[in-house]
């Protein structure tokens, strides 16, 4: 018996969904930072095996309070994860609070597919503490199933993935055995420079910026490709931000980008980096679109 299916992964921001994916799929597929709202997009990741394939949905944490139409953007992608799924992992950080109103209770109370509560970040609490969470929960929402992990350290994560294959229903391959993602290597280059924006830079410049690939070309004669990118930011500081004092921190911004690009295309990378400004565009939807935050 063949079993498949679609097991999505919601929860708030920096909660730990993108180490979770990451550490059941065995790849790097999200990237991770301590920021919030790292993950923008609804992002899948493959898992095949001779018996099985689960195909994993990594999406953007909750913004409770959109401020842009960026963010509800966002929200969709996280909305459309409760109408399509064959199991649901709702992923908490043990420290975290809901209140009895919050709207994703109310959501999850309607959830009918097999409902996994992941309660993440186990290791920074005493087990008292765990097991009270595990019972504020409990009482909450009835969960089909309860797992206590550390994503970071895959403490606990072997036990849900092996709960989840047999969780399964029975069904065909959604996808080639050897896929590991519906996305092109252009979108995890993009996903990798920005990784590094968040990581360089402070305040809200990492949250004003998106990257487009405009060229991504392997060079015919030896092992290198050259890509082109530009760095969209809102306004002309931020630019200057960007770029630095005599260029240093744009040329600090590509080198540590290219070490990022080349482990994942396992290639030498010859990168440009470009910088424009485009005021507002987390609320004009033909940008949104253009940066795939629109259908």
């Amino acid at each position: 018996m063949h079993r498949s299916g679609f097991v999505n992964i919601i929860g708030r921001p920096n909660v730990g969904k993108s180490t979770l994916m990451n550490a059941l799929v065995g790849e790097r597929m999200s990237i991770i930072t301590h920021k919030p709202q790292t993950t923008r997009h609804r992002l899948i990741g493959i898992l095949s095996d001779d018996d099985t394939q689960i195909v994993f949905s990594d999406t953007p944490g909750i913004v409770r309070d959109p401020t842009y139409k960026m963010h509800e953007a966002m929200n969709k992608f996280v909305n459309s994860t409760f109408e399509d799924s064959d199991v649901m992992l709702f992923v908490l950080d043990v420290h975290e609070t809901y209140a009895e109103e919050d709207p994703v209770i109310e959501r999850l109370k309607r959830v009918t597919a097999p409902l996994f509560l992941v309660v993440n970040k186990i290791d920074t609490v005493s087990d008292e503490e765990l097991q009270t969470v595990i019972e504020t929960w409990k009482a909450k929402i009835e969960f089909t199933e309860i797992f206590p992990i550390s994503a970071l350290k895959q403490k606990g994560t072997e036990n849900l993935l092996q709960v989840i294959k047999n969780t399964l229903p029975e069904g065909p391959e959604y996808y080639p055995k050897d896929q590991l993602t519906d996305r092109s290597e252009r979108f995890f280059t993009a996903e990798i420079i920005r990784e590094k924006i968040l990581l360089l830079y402070r305040d809200e410049v990492p949250y004003s910026c998106e990257v487009i690939i405009e060229t991504f070309k392997e060079d015919p004669k030896r092992p290198l490709i050259r890509i082109s990118a530009t760095v969209y930011c809102m306004r002309e500081t931020q630019k200057f931000i960007l770029v630095g004092k005599n260029g240093a921190a744009i040329k600090q911004l590509g080198i540590e980008a290219r070490k990022g690009i080349e482990a994942f295309v396992g290639k030498q990378v010859h990168l440009e980096l470009h910088i424009k400004v485009k005021e507002n565009w987390r609320d004009d939807e033909r940008m949104l679109k253009y940066f795939g935050y629109e259908e």
